[in-house]
């Protein structure tokens, strides 16, 4: 039996569609239910088996879109469906986090609670544990953000940064980076006080939501308006009533910037990958004896090399001559694209939609 803090709360972010894995990443079903590393598992049940050996698994709330809530119960059977927060449509990350704050809080005003991304890939768990615990304890009866920073290994103009001052354990950040140049990107990795943003954040549910209230007042107002629904069998009916007028902000933009002076970051003890790209998916695989990553196939190559091949019913796939290509036969579509354009899936996807139909997205 686990012994957890009860006061310990997870928000896990499962709302985005995951339009950069098309065609495997579909909105009907998107990457974070998907098993894309092939270990037996979805994306959303890691992270939610890891989430809970430091959070209580009722204490688990799941925020997306009200179109996977079928997927979510599926996968996620031990889930309430209390705690799983419906957003009637796409409004960012801020409105869902204040919505979870406010259930969470009413639930418990003494709680801490970590906001992390469903998709991730983590390797060393127990670092990761060791992380976050000491996260919790650094932010539980004070006000402070906290959030991981994941050491740079190459000038990744893909992530945002975070510049940090000091030594310690946990060091106060100094500045946020969005997606930077990559001559500034390799300059950040010079400095050596540069870490990559993972997206991961703690803090207490008191700071929290007086942040929202002085920072975002009148969402702030209109969430809190439908206090006495929340956690009830009426909350669905307020959010359905109520979510379309939030406003369209990232947690970045509403909170972060806003409490820069409160805020601290953690270098990470674990490897990581927000596994955002097909190429992220090809780090993390396995390789064959010529580096190819072969997911729910079979195949016979020949002078073929760098490639990452699946399919999406372990069909025999035959390559000759194909090197660094990404190839995904997905029921309705077979997607072959040099691995360099694995940005441009996104506007691939696109435009198949408007030319053979919305339905193939």
């Amino acid at each position: 039996m686990k012994d957890l803090n009860k006061s310990n709360f997870a928000v896990l972010m499962a709302g985005g569609v995951g339009s950069r894995f098309w065609p495997v990443s579909t909105a009907q079903k998107p990457k974070q239910f998907r098993d894309l590393l092939g270990t037996g598992e979805t994306l959303i049940q890691t992270t939610f088996k890891r989430l809970s050996t430091l959070v209580p698994e009722e204490n688990i709330y799941i925020l997306t879109n009200q179109g996977y809530n079928g997927l979510v119960k599926e996968q996620l059977p031990q889930v309430h469906q209390e705690q799983i927060v419906l957003e009637p449509e796409m409004r960012n990350t801020a409105p869902a986090v204040l919505l979870a704050a406010l259930k969470i809080q009413k639930k418990d005003p003494d709680a801490v609670m970590v906001m992390a991304p469903s998709d991730h890939w983590i390797e060393d768990e127990k670092a990761f544990s060791a992380d976050i615990k000491n996260a919790f304890e650094f932010c539980r009866n004070e006000d402070r953000i906290v959030t991981l920073g994941i050491k740079p290994t190459f000038p990744n103009t893909g992530y945002g940064y975070i510049e940090f001052s000091g030594e310690k354990k946990v060091r106060p950040v100094k500045k946020f980076t969005e997606k930077p140049s990559f001559e500034k990107a390799r300059d950040f990795l010079k400095q050596g006080n540069y870490l990559w943003n993972a997206g991961i954040f703690i803090w207490n549910v008191d700071f929290i939501t007086r942040s929202f209230q002085k920072n975002l007042p009148e969402d702030f107002e209109l969430f809190n308006s439908g206090s006495a629904d929340l956690n009830t069998t009426r909350e669905s009916f307020f959010i359905k009533d109520t979510y379309h007028k939030a406003t369209n902000i990232s947690i970045d933009y509403a909170i972060i910037e806003k409490e820069e002076e409160t805020v601290f970051v953690i270098p990470a003890g674990f490897d990581w990958n927000d596994l955002g790209t097909w190429g992220s998916i090809y780090t993390e695989s396995e390789k064959d004896g010529e580096n190819n990553a072969v997911l729910n196939a079979r195949i016979m190559a020949e002078n073929s090399t760098g490639n990452i091949i699946t399919s999406a019913s372990n069909k025999v796939i035959v390559v000759d001559g194909l090197s660094d290509y990404i190839v995904v036969d997905e029921k309705e579509v077979l997607l072959i694209v040099p691995k360099e354009k694995e940005q441009e899936i996104k506007e691939i996807r696109t435009r198949v939609q408007e030319k053979f139909g919305e339905h193939l997205g």
